[in-house]
């Protein structure tokens, strides 16, 4: 398989579940700005909407969108209990916060990036973007990881949305769970990893 990726993007949560996963794997580097990748192929014949990630599979189709990337590599390796097993509760609780990373995170954070956006308009964002990190706080309570006792692939993307914060102003401080959450996820060997190979490797915050 091949992971096409750009570093600290919404990609690095599927390298890290190639790497918890022990698959192997190459990947190849995309500059989202011009869609060509580190080989100069256009990226636009791999994925047409021109974002990251995809995964190009061993059978020659390409599979995008993060969370059914994470959630497809799982179920490959499902000895490593990366995802509850398919028709469990527990698989549609992994499903409802993999929802609820992409749409009130993930998106959420999308408008801060934007030179573009109002200054005033970001506030608003910022705002409603800190009621739903309160929501996530509170899901941590007592728990080492998302779902409970156990890493999950939900764990992988949602400590990527979370490195975002840095850039953007927004402070994990104000969410002490979140802030030894993220510092917990960041420590595992494949996280280590795959932020040592995209050149985001720096100590915990």
């Amino acid at each position: 398989m091949k992971l096409y990726y750009s570093p600290g993007a919404c990609s690095l949560s599927p390298h890290i579940v190639l790497n918890e996963g022990g698959f192997r794997f190459d990947k190849e580097r995309v500059d989202l700005a011009n869609k060509k990748t580190e080989i100069g192929t256009d990226y636009a014949a791999i994925n047409p909407d021109g974002y990251v990630p995809a995964l190009l599979l061993d059978d020659g189709q390409v599979l995008t969108e993060g969370p059914a990337i994470i959630q497809y590599l799982a179920d490959r390796v499902p000895e490593k209990n990366l995802a509850p097993p398919l028709g469990t509760l527990e698989r549609y609780r992994l499903m409802q916060w993999l929802n609820f990373i992409s749409t009130e995170l993930h998106k959420g954070f999308s408008p801060l990036f934007n030179p573009q956006a109002p200054e005033e308009w970001k506030a608003v964002v910022a705002a409603q973007l800190g009621q739903r990190l309160g929501t996530v706080s509170r899901q941590l309570e007592g728990k080492d990881w998302l779902l409970g006792e156990g890493f999950t692939v939900a764990d992988a993307y949602l400590f990527t949305v979370l490195s975002w914060g840095r850039h953007v102003g927004i402070k994990l401080e104000q969410w002490p769970l979140l802030q030894a959450y993220q510092r917990r996820v960041s420590m595992r060997p494949a996280v280590q990893s795959a932020l040592k190979a995209e050149g985001l490797l720096r100590p915990a915050q």
